[in-house]
């Protein structure tokens, strides 16, 4: 191989190359989502290690968890989780207002069984942001950050194993379902807290498989080793040991018992049906399968928010669709006595405009929205934060995205003012400076 190959060639042609080389060396393709945290890593070497301040966690969390349940879009406040019936047809719609288990706390009528289980979700009303497009706004709930030209920065999941490690060994420690997130990676840190990503549930991980026999495979990993020895003497240590690592991780997941805690199969028809045979609701199965295996992070998405026009129609379908799956994760996880160990988490990257549209939609609406957090110590039943009598303004408790991110960092106990230093030696923080909700918790 030409030695400036590694040097020169464009990050897209090193991962094909990769790709190329372990399918016909070892007689399989890279797991989905490695090959790019590998080129990751190895941008991240740039510039020197991550380093970090170590500083007291200061509380005792009961989350070790979390399932982030992202609404992509923009879902709308007013027919979700902060419902105006008095303030009329221009800005409710058709949506009524239905009473949950907490006294006091009403939702959508599109939320029937999540209302059954308001005693263990805390709703934030006062949600706001600064980003008012999808890929800013996507980004910057992600990780608290602004996008920037120079820097990725890490999401939750990242700041998690960075800062705590994995559980399972195997495994990996974070996974997105059913599409990446902008800003959701592991941004400037190395490639082992990237998490690994899966387009569908129902799959399991492809390309995990080796296509040849087991002694055969043996073989030709003994051959890539030897391979190996010339390539970690003649390239940067730091872009070899990602590539190594990739390689690595990958043999020891397709070796792995582990890996049938992506395999849905294992799950009663009954209780499939009770999270919706759909892929929002199968990715919210999976997660809590994973989740059980000691995955530290899960990522499931649920797109279509962005209801421009016939918002009601459209959203009356989304609720469905995530009612049934939240209602059962959340039962399902109580019944298995995970619940407080798992912190739910559900948010969106803005609100929609409280007065509809001509169009019969609701636009972008950065000012104002909601997002809900459940388990993990958490304190059921609650509401924090308020809009006014139309939705248009956060009139209490207003709420930053890096608040809210904050309190996410502070219920897994994560310090919030460790920093860790990019590549290039500026210093972060896991919600940017961000400050929790305690009275949330417990």
């Amino acid at each position: 191989m030409n030695d400036s190959f590694l040097r020169h060639s464009d990050e897209s042609s090193r991962r094909r190359f990769l790709s190329y080389a372990s399918k016909t060396l070892l007689g399989v393709s890279i797991l989905p989502g490695l090959a790019p945290l590998a080129s990751a890593a190895a941008s991240a070497g740039k510039g020197g290690p991550v380093t970090a301040v170590p500083v007291s966690p200061g509380r005792k969390p009961t989350a070790r968890n979390v399932i982030y349940l992202y609404m992509a879009g923009g879902m709308t406040h007013l027919d979700t989780f902060d419902p105006k019936p008095a303030a009329g047809e221009k800005v409710a719609g058709p949506v009524k207002a239905i009473n949950t288990v907490a006294d006091g706390v009403q939702i959508s009528e599109y939320f029937p069984m999540l209302a059954k289980q308001m005693d263990k979700v805390a709703i934030v009303r006062g949600l706001s942001t600064t980003q008012g497009a999808h890929e800013q706004g996507n980004y910057f709930m992600h990780s608290s950050y602004t996008m920037r030209g120079t820097i990725q920065h890490p999401g939750i999941g990242a700041w998690l194993l960075r800062m705590e490690g994995k559980t399972n060994r195997t495994l990996p420690g974070s996974v997105c379902i059913g599409g990446g997130s902008v800003g959701g990676g592991a941004g400037f840190m190395e490639s082992k807290y990237a998490p690994l990503y899966v387009s569908s549930p129902t799959s399991g991980v492809p390309n995990s498989r080796s296509l040849v026999g087991t002694h055969e495979f043996e073989d030709r990993l003994l051959l890539a080793n030897k391979f190996d020895q010339a390539f970690h003497e003649r390239y940067d240590q730091k872009k070899v040991r990602a590539y190594s690592d990739m390689y690595d991780d990958a043999v020891r997941l397709m070796k792995s018992e582990d890996l049938k805690a992506f395999d849905l199969s294992g799950e009663s028809a009954e209780v499939r049906a009770e999270y919706g045979e759909n892929g929002f609701g199968q990715g919210c199965l999976l997660a809590r399968r994973l989740v059980e295996n000691d995955v530290r992070h899960v990522e499931v998405t649920l797109g279509g928010w962005d209801t421009h026009a016939n918002n009601f129609q459209a959203v009356e379908g989304l609720a469905g669709t995530l009612d049934k799956a939240l209602g059962a994760l959340l039962k399902d996880l109580e019944r298995r006595g995970m619940l407080e160990e798992t912190m739910v988490v559900l948010c969106t990257e803005f609100g929609r405009t409280p007065y509809i549209n001509e169009g019969d939609g609701r636009d972008h609406y950065p000012k104002a929205f909601s997002g809900l957090i459940a388990g993990g110590g958490v304190k059921g039943g609650s509401v924090y934060g308020a809009t006014n009598e139309t939705g248009t303004e956060v009139v209490e408790g207003k709420v930053a995205v890096p608040d809210f991110n904050a309190t996410i960092a502070y219920g897994l106990g994560l310090p919030l003012d460790q920093t860790v230093y990019s590549p290039s030696k500026r210093p972060f923080t896991i919600a940017d400076k961000g400050q929790p909700i305690v009275s949330l918790f417990s």
